[in-house]
């Protein structure tokens, strides 16, 4: 390996450990699932950089596509609007 691709690699890596930091680290939920988001296509990168093209693709595909898709769903179904009141029964 030489020094470029030593030098790329190291920051490769610590890009995806800013973006797995971030996840835990924001508060905001939406602001927390991009973060989950460019984590795991920094993952994909790693799996082409290692000649794994199929779980790159599926690391894409089913993590990215899909589960990214679940939490924004699942936040914009639970997040109650600002300007709305809660509805309290009585």
């Amino acid at each position: 390996m030489t020094l470029v691709e030593t030098g790329a690699f190291a920051v490769l890596a610590l890009v995806t450990l800013a973006f797995s930091l971030g996840v835990v680290l924001m508060r905001d939920v939406w602001h927390s699932a991009l973060m989950l988001g460019g984590a795991l296509l920094s993952l994909a990168v790693h799996f082409v950089w290692l000649n794994a093209e199929f779980p790159a693709a599926m690391q894409v595909l089913v993590y990215v596509g899909g589960v990214l898709v679940l939490i924004a769903f699942a936040v914009m179904l639970t997040r109650a609007a600002d300007d709305e009141e809660p509805e309290v029964a009585g």
